[in-house]
């Protein structure tokens, strides 16, 4: 059985003609026809107009946008956490795991330096912003800082607050809390 991420995500692109009828080659042949380069639009395509499910529309949508090759085994965030973050990369991968379970409807969007993480609205961002701490955006419009969960002020004005965690020993309830809130309010 798979068990480290890298295992799971060959193992589910060797089940890819088995779950959806398609080699990876095949799905990314359709998509370059399509003219679809974005990672939702890829997502949703594949959900609605194919029957594929998320997790396998996910990950197909990740290399036809990030690697365009059937090869492309890394995660998007490997970069983001390369380096001097590299020590980081297990809170992000904490927050990750415990958002993946919140629904379907959970569509991750990497950027050059962060994580975007949306419903119908962006409900969270992970942004390792210094070698020593990762900065999670969270919306939380009409609820009050308090402790931890700070107003985001001027640090980014598409979040109304921020959580700064600079050990996975701070990703705790409290947090997945926050996370579980934001996602049901960005509706």
């Amino acid at each position: 059985m798979a068990t480290r991420p890298e295992e799971q995500l060959a193992k589910m692109i060797a089940d890819l003609p088995a779950k959806t009828g398609k080699s990876l080659d095949d799905w990314l042949e359709i998509l370059k026809s399509q003219g679809l380069d974005k990672h939702k639009q890829i997502r949703v395509f594949l959900q609605e107009q194919h029957g594929v499910s998320y997790g396998y529309a996910n990950q197909i949508a990740l290399r036809a946008v990030h690697g365009g090759t059937a090869d492309w085994n890394g995660d998007p965030a490997d970069e983001i956490y390369a380096g001097a973050k590299e020590a980081l990369r297990p809170i992000h991968d904490t927050l990750m795991s415990e958002i993946e379970n919140f629904g379907d409807d959970v569509d991750v969007a990497p950027k050059k330096g962060y994580v975007s993480i949306r419903r119908a609205k962006q409900f969270a961002m992970i942004q390792p912003s210094t070698a020593t701490r990762v900065d999670l955006g969270i919306n939380l419009k009409g609820i009050e800082p308090v402790g931890r969960l700070e107003a985001s002020g001027s640090w980014n004005g598409m979040f109304t607050h921020r959580v700064r965690l600079g050990a996975l020993s701070e990703v705790d309830a409290e947090v997945f809390g926050w996370l579980r809130q934001a996602y049901e309010m960005a509706i």
